[in-house]
């Protein structure tokens, strides 16, 4: 290795450093979804990421999604998904499958990723604990032929009503890394199936995080001309919504950060999860490479 390479390397350090100081002890809450769970070298860089934060003394609890996975098995099992406005209608088979596949095959595939690259993680069900409570969702549009709405039955659709942080408190006391299946229980004991982004939201108010981070498959948010937006105060993520700006699969990422700020979380992030090292770069430099969330 040249010796500018090598200088350009501890250049990198240095930049690194008071951010590695500023968020020591801290909790950030990590969605993980989309390309960055699929391909392979995405998939080693982010558990790179994932273990460097918890080695410089950052409390990571990552959340994961698995859509994809859950159609694919169902398919297999000769199951047809089904939605309605986007979301999965979950019915009682489906519930089976949407548990066994989100907090058996892909947690314990995330949780061998990072123990495999060196790091120490250990599985969490939202029924674990138990973690996440839930209760159903209750969907509504506007009906067909009257005012009043019609009310669409999701089956095992849930929202967060609770997060209980007993469970996850712990494991700041040890350098194991929870990865956690968006699966809740009900009043009685009923499974559910929710939004893991909401998830993540959640648990990030709850365990008072610093960071809400989000790993999608896009660049950040946009502006009208196409271009990345670095940084956004809520005030102005409203008034993008509202003229159409802000559209479509973003609006709810953006909602989930506006409910995370507003319930104390410091700073929320929405990040490319298709770059390499998406987490370090955004996190211990200057730049970063997605879009940075404060209240004012």
């Amino acid at each position: 290795m040249s010796l500018p390479v090598r200088i350009e390397k501890a250049r990198v350090l240095i930049e690194a450093l008071p951010y590695m100081r500023r968020f020591d002890g801290k909790t950030f809450v990590i969605k993980y979804g989309g390309n960055a769970m699929v391909e392979e070298s995405l998939k080693a860089s982010f558990a790179e990421d994932v273990i460097l934060l918890r080695q410089v003394g950052i409390n990571p609890v990552v959340v994961h999604g698995g859509g994809p996975q859950i159609g694919q098995t169902m398919k297999r099992m000769g199951l047809v998904p089904q939605f309605i406005d986007g979301q999965r209608v979950t019915d009682q088979e489906t519930v089976n499958v949407v548990e066994m596949v989100l907090a058996g095959k892909v947690n314990k595939d995330i949780v061998n990723l990072i123990n495999q690259h060196g790091g120490r993680a250990a599985g969490v069900s939202g029924k674990d604990g138990p973690t996440i409570l839930a209760r159903k969702r209750t969907h509504t549009r506007p009906g067909p032929e009257t005012e009043e709405p019609e009310i669409i039955d999701l089956g095992w659709v849930g929202d967060v009503q609770h997060i209980d942080t007993g469970l996850l408190d712990l494991f700041k006391q040890s350098d194991i890394i929870p990865v956690v299946a968006p699966v809740g229980v009900g009043a009685n004991g009923e499974t559910f199936n929710i939004n893991a982004d909401a998830v993540a939201g959640h648990i990030a108010v709850a365990l008072k995080a610093e960071k809400l981070i989000l790993l999608t498959d896009v660049a950040g948010v946009l502006n009208g001309q196409g271009s990345l937006i670095s940084q956004l105060f809520l005030e102005q993520s409203a008034q993008m919504m509202r003229d159409g700006i802000i559209s479509g699969g973003m609006i709810p990422k953006v909602e989930t950060c506006r409910r995370a700020l507003e319930g104390g979380v410091s700073a929320a992030h929405i990040i490319d999860g298709r770059v390499e090292h998406a987490l370090l770069l955004e996190v211990f430099t200057d730049q970063g490479i997605g879009t940075l969330f404060r209240l004012s």
